[in-house]
């Protein structure tokens, strides 16, 4: 009795495509509401895994990249063992002078700076809680933020700190406070800025460079960020400093300098991988999905298919329109799930304070991996269609 109900709409759709009038692929689709929303919200779940994963990848790349990009620098000297920026590896602070002194060069700042070892206590409930701690010259600043610049003289009083007022709140700079204590000794809140955590530091505080040497009398200079003089060419200077500077000292461009992190980021640490890994893991339950999905799909639409076998219509054709139907699918997935990321992408950004943004080249990744897994999965569905003898199907 089915088959003998599912002959006529067949012909009917047969000559809607030899006439024209209406893709094959977009009738399958939507001929049936409760299959579309069924099939679009499991492709959906699948596509709104790879997009969170994808967008906590970037986030995590940008935020530890934002200070680098925030260093008002066209060259940086460091030490060759520094793998990462976040790596403590100070050098004496005369080769800081000695670059300054190299012809092409305007301007040699010394940049300071502890990761691990700076402690904070909230000024609210007295809890000690590890943050991030640069230093340098206030007559110099290395920074770009313009609040920074504009309080860098606040800096030159004894025991003065700029504040991140977008730092964890539960360290207790929003309001910057009067006072408070680092690594127990007693800092006046001069001023604040916004930069905001990443994936390794809660919060940051900036200080003069005598302000950490009375913190951290050891300190030694991690960066020395270079200006060049107007008109000067840059790989000239570069070939100067290298030769000036010692061999365990590097020169880097604030371009190799992001690359170097990018670098250590993505295949040392184990934040990239397991980011990578996430976005697989939700290819691959796509994958899983959007096969049942089609294949059940097909499985229903196989009289119409086998109607259009034997009315003489080729394989080529039948394939065609599978993968047609798959790819339909997959937009039918992808659309609500990335205006559903968007929403969730906001909010999280804001409650976590992390650079959690869209961006178009997540939005085509997420759309190209939803269109290949949905095709992948057609490919291997649609060996039922071309297996269908007619004359067992009716």
């Amino acid at each position: 009795m089915s088959s003998d109900r599912a002959a006529p709409l067949s012909f009917r759709r047969a000559r809607l495509v030899a006439g024209g009038a209406v893709p094959l692929a977009w009738y399958n689709l939507v001929a049936k509401k409760p299959r579309l929303i069924r099939a679009s919200a499991g492709i959906g779940f699948a596509v709104l895994l790879m997009v969170m994963q994808l967008g906590f990848e970037a986030a995590f790349f940008n935020s530890s990249f934002q200070i680098i990009r925030a260093l008002d620098a066209d060259l940086v000297i460091a030490s060759v063992h520094k793998y990462s920026f976040v790596t403590q590896q100070p050098f004496a602070p005369d080769l800081v002078d000695k670059a300054g002194a190299v012809p092409g060069v305007a301007s040699a700042s010394p940049l300071y700076a502890h990761w691990f070892d700076t402690y904070w206590k909230n000024p609210s409930d007295g809890k000690v809680l590890l943050v991030r701690a640069f230093a340098f010259d206030p007559d110099r600043p290395v920074f770009r933020f313009p609040e920074v610049r504009a309080q860098a003289h606040e800096l030159k009083a004894a025991d003065g700190v700029l504040v991140d007022r977008r730092a964890r709140p539960f360290l207790g700079m929003d309001p910057p406070p009067p006072s408070s204590e680092i690594n127990g000794r007693r800092m006046r809140v001069v001023g604040s800025f916004a930069l905001g955590p990443d994936f390794q530091s809660d919060g940051t505080v900036m200080m003069s460079a005598q302000t950490m040497r009375q913190l951290f009398p050891e300190t030694g200079v991690e960066a020395g960020i270079i200006k060049l003089a107007p008109g000067a060419d840059r790989n000239s200077v570069i070939k100067r400093l290298r030769a000036a500077l010692p061999p365990d000292i590097a020169v880097l461009t604030k371009a190799q300098l992001l690359d170097l992190e990018r670098k250590f980021q993505a295949t040392l640490s184990s934040a990239g991988p397991i980011f990578a890994m996430g976005t697989i893991v939700g290819f691959v339950v796509g994958m899983l999905i959007s096969y049942q999905v089609i294949y059940a799909d097909l499985s229903e639409q196989l009289p119409q298919y086998a109607t259009l076998k034997a009315m003489g219509y080729r394989r080529f054709y039948l394939i065609r329109t599978v993968l047609e139907q798959a790819a339909l699918s997959a937009l039918a997935g992808w659309l609500p799930a990335f205006v559903l990321s968007l929403g969730l992408y906001r909010l999280i950004a804001e409650l976590a304070l992390i650079p959690l943004a869209m961006s178009a080249g997540i939005a085509l990744v997420s759309l190209f991996l939803t269109l290949g897994m949905c095709l992948v999965s057609a490919a291997l569905a649609v060996r039922r269609v071309l297996a269908t003898d007619p004359a067992e199907v009716f």
